[in-house]
């Protein structure tokens, strides 16, 4: 083998190595968090103290995102998770306990997810979001925080697909279909933007254009534009596909293969 191949090996060997690394440091480093919410008068106790009394949440909360994140205070090395977002709980502990009883209770204030999750709080300021800001709902409705799967809505359940968080609310649009829109099975956020959006419905694309993602269009005869085997030249510019009369149930149909009511 030539000396220039051994050396051009060895550099490709070592820089997988080394991204190897990366990335696995990327994917277990746990997150730190700068500031914990703050108790006046209180003081770190630990997560074994809070094992005590909320042995259920504990018992999974090794297998959560949220146990790798680390107080950045000297006095809490080694203590992980829960006073990172509920601050800390000596007097809470000294209270007896007790829902929101001195401790922070990120499922009321979304301030605390705030404090890691700021491209999601971005999202809550644009036009058209879920409103979570106004307090009339709250992060742990769709997400699980002390659970395995973060996605999973709090109570655990058993899902499927991972439209079952929004079909707790949305349960017209995903309730079964004799003909069923492909794309609800890749999940509501194929289409919607769960936090925030410009457009309307927290859609991700406007118009047609959200469609021609997956539909594309094929050039026909004379500058015609098919999709599929239909001519949607002059019914592409009517408006969006579900608006314009054509594809209404857009999410899916008992009655119609083309998804119309």
């Amino acid at each position: 083998m030539k000396p220039g191949r051994v050396i051009t090996g060895a550099i490709f060997v070592g820089g997988a190595g080394v991204i190897a690394l990366l990335v696995n440091s990327c994917s277990i480093a746990p997150a730190t968090v700068a500031a914990p919410p703050a108790i006046p008068g209180a003081s770190f106790v630990g997560n074994k103290t809070c094992a005590d009394c909320h042995s259920g949440i504990t018992r999974s909360f090794p297998t959560s995102a949220h146990a790798r994140i680390h107080l950045e205070d000297t006095r809490a090395i080694g203590q992980t998770g829960c006073e990172s977002c509920h601050g800390p709980a000596s007097l809470h502990v000294a209270g007896g306990g007790g829902r929101g009883k001195f401790i922070v209770n990120p499922g009321k204030d979304p301030a605390a997810c705030f404090e890691c999750h700021r491209q999601e709080e971005a999202e809550f300021q644009l036009p058209q979001h879920h409103p979570v800001l106004e307090k009339k709902m709250n992060c742990a409705q769709c997400h699980d925080p002390h659970g395995s799967d973060i996605l999973k809505p709090s109570g655990g359940l058993m899902m499927a697909r991972q439209n079952e968080t929004c079909a707790q609310c949305h349960r017209e649009q995903t309730r079964p279909f004799v003909f069923e829109h492909p794309a609800l099975r890749e999940g509501c956020t194929a289409c919607h933007n769960p936090h925030g959006s410009i457009n309307a419905k927290l859609l991700t694309q406007r118009d047609a254009n959200l469609c021609l993602r997956c539909h594309a269009q094929a050039p026909g005869p004379a500058g015609s534009l098919y999709i599929g085997n239909v001519d949607h030249t002059s019914l592409i510019r009517m408006g969006s596909c579900w608006s314009s009369g054509c594809h209404t149930a857009v999410h899916g149909s008992n009655v119609d293969v083309r998804l119309r009511y």
